[in-house]
């Protein structure tokens, strides 16, 4: 047997400034005939282990190009043209194949190409033919389409966001396809519409029991996988939007009813699914009052008195294709006359160059932040100590490594406030952004990090409250105020009913 594998992918978000072009993801990550290496990085994983569960069978596998690029606007028309032609050669080269499975997104956008993922998969079914199973494996913020249904035998989706299942995930598809090759399995899919843009951190409840309410369903009656995809609120694309996806084994209607059960099911909830989004000032007054132990952050119950309160600073997420250089949080720290706060990380490379130039314990006159438009934030004039340097910052997710390029940690003269800057656009994820750089988040009252959800596995072990706030960006957490135009019609929030 042979296996064909490949990735490209990217979470277009069309109102980040943020261009997508080949340094994007050349820089955040490139490898071509599978030359993965350890540690592997995150979006690695899925095709780490297809090629691991094939070699155990004795399978043949062509690994393709393998690519990604952090979320930003969207990608340059040649470059997904040319590195999805690139797959496709490929794949013509190593025919015939019996099998293929992919990692993709499902929330890529192109000029020219709202759903990207359909269209590669219906031009790799159109090489294959009708009876090689086609396999992908999908982030949960991703946009079903009819078109990725038809080209595909079995879509899987995350579970979890943050997205630390992304192996059981492979696994799953594999065993589909697996079953779908020798025979065993006749899987067909079945999804239903939500209706409905939102978020929905899976560590929260009522979010979590769902997630095992609808895993409580696989492996019975015919079910081989449920999936919820969430979908991306910041794409002006048709198809935008949470929605149901059931994977039976040749039971398409009593599929497309459990879809329909479930998806009604998550519309009723979609209030209680969203995190607890807070304006900035207000954000940071909860921070302190639960620093203070005047409030007590019920989504951590096992939380200490000891550890730092985790504010997300979810509109400047560079997973959601901010620009991860804002200045909002930090000046209103300042503002207040706090001192004892670790901030991460800011993307300027500028500030890294600088540092690196005097060396650890060199002092600066630094102009940090705010470089890329007004949802920046005017840039901050610092006064600050080098205090540590890292040529190659790596941080963690899901057990796989997410590259912070070069980095620099500054101490701000006359705190105790640390600021973490870096040179290649990312999330921070868990402490290793801050304690890499001989940072201690444990000393801190107050702990800022450029994420929206991602952080929340790695920082809820050491976190005594976490806080979601919310200040000027280009990830609107109001998605009434977003300026749709290709959105299909009714959704809610944008129609108050979208089943009239």
């Amino acid at each position: 047997m042979r296996l064909f594998t490949a990735m490209l992918g990217t979470e277009t978000n069309t109102f980040s400034p943020i261009p997508a072009g080949f340094k994007l993801y050349q820089d955040f990550y490139l490898v071509r005939g599978g030359r993965h290496t350890q540690p592997y990085g995150f979006f690695a994983l899925p095709l780490v282990r297809f090629r691991e569960r094939a070699k155990a069978l004795g399978w043949e596998v062509v690994e393709s190009l393998a690519t990604f690029a952090p979320p930003a606007t969207r990608t340059l028309r040649h470059v997904y043209e040319t590195y999805r032609d690139e797959i496709l050669a490929d794949l013509k080269g190593a025919m015939p194949v019996d099998v293929v499975l992919l990692n993709l997104h499902g929330a890529m956008v192109a000029d020219g190409y709202d759903d990207c993922e359909g269209d590669l998969l219906q031009r790799i079914r159109g090489i294959v033919g009708p009876k090689v199973p086609i396999g992908a494996e999908l982030d949960l913020h991703c946009h079903l389409t009819q078109e990725m249904i038809e080209a595909s035998d079995a879509l899987v989706i995350y579970k979890e966001y943050p997205h630390t299942d992304m192996v059981p995930r492979a696994d799953e598809l594999f065993d589909i396809i697996q079953g779908k090759l020798e025979g065993r399995l006749k899987p067909r899919q079945a999804l239903f519409d939500c209706r409905t843009i939102g978020l929905y951190p899976t560590p929260l409840e009522p979010m979590a029991s769902f997630v095992k309410r609808m895993a409580s369903f696989e492996g019975k009656d015919g079910v081989l996988s449920v999936s919820f995809a969430h979908g991306f609120p910041w794409a002006d694309v048709p198809e935008v939007g949470s929605k149901m996806l059931v994977v039976t084994d040749n039971r398409p209607d009593e599929g497309a009813r459990l879809a329909e059960k479930l998806g009604r099911e998550a519309y009723d909830l979609r209030l209680k699914f969203e995190p607890p989004w807070m304006d900035l000032e207000p954000g940071i007054d909860r921070a302190l009052a639960i620093s203070a132990g005047k409030e007590k952050d019920a989504s951590l119950p096992q939380a200490t008195g000891n550890g730092p309160v985790v504010i997300g600073d979810v509109t400047d997420n560079a997973f959601g294709g901010a620009p991860s250089d804002s200045t909002w949080v930090l000046r209103a720290l300042l503002a207040r006359g706090l001192t004892s706060a670790a901030v991460g990380c800011i993307w300027d490379a500028g500030a890294v160059a600088l540092a690196e130039e005097v060396g650890v314990g060199g002092r600066l006159q630094l102009r940090l932040g705010g470089k890329i438009g007004p949802i920046s934030g005017s840039p901050l004039d610092l006064q600050v100590t080098v205090t540590g340097l890292n040529p190659d910052l790596r941080d963690m997710l899901g057990g796989g490594e997410l590259p912070l390029g070069r980095a620099a940690a500054f101490r701000i003269d006359g705190t105790e406030i640390d600021v973490v800057a870096n040179s290649l656009r990312s999330p921070t994820s868990s402490p290793l952004a801050f304690t890499r750089l001989g940072i201690d988040p444990m000393a801190k009252q107050l702990v800022v990090v450029k994420a929206m959800n991602h952080f929340r596995d790695g920082f809820a072990p050491i976190a005594r409250g976490i806080v979601y706030a919310a200040s000027p960006g280009c990830i609107d957490v109001n998605y009434r105020r977003l300026p749709y135009t290709k959105v299909r019609r009714p959704i809610w929030p944008l129609d108050e009913n979208p089943w009239t």
